[in-house]
């Protein structure tokens, strides 16, 4: 089951995305937590800052869950909210007043990339493998959470 955990450590909060049997791949509901998960975290006086992480050992983020595609990005109206939610993904990092680090462990492809640009702080394990697919076939994307 693809979850967004979140939990608090001493003075660290911490995001998880679990999805790690498509190596945490993000779901539509993951994108849509994530600015609530940081807020919460960021609203908390006790939480110095935040690590984003994956599930495992075995990856970060896969990139968003392709297999949603057809149902969450079917039509029209239905991609603006799946970009929406993405965009808002990308940009809670940016809002919290507190330092956001990505804890990046094998692959970082596609939105997990974006998302790892997103915050303050990378550190990635010497496993830690970056992929853009997308860009080996000629498109774009707009990381809004980096402009």
């Amino acid at each position: 089951m693809a979850e967004l955990i979140t939990r608090k450590e001493n003075a660290v909060g911490w995001v998880i995305f679990s999805n790690p049997t498509k190596f945490n791949a993000v779901s539509h509901d993951m994108w849509m937590a994530l600015p609530q998960s940081i807020a919460a975290l960021d609203a908390d006086p006790e939480v110095r800052m935040i690590v984003i992480t994956g599930d495992g050992d075995k990856a970060f983020i896969s990139g968003a869950d392709i297999s949603q595609f057809e149902k969450a990005r079917g039509s029209a109206d239905a991609q603006a909210v799946y970009n929406r939610a993405v965009v808002d993904a990308y940009e809670a990092p940016a809002r919290c007043s507190k330092p956001v680090l990505a804890k990046i462990r094998g692959i970082c492809m596609g939105g997990g990339l974006g998302l790892a640009a997103a915050c303050d702080v990378r550190i990635a394990a010497a496993d830690a493998v970056f992929r853009m697919p997308a860009a080996r076939l000629g498109l774009g994307y707009n990381y809004t959470g980096i402009n």
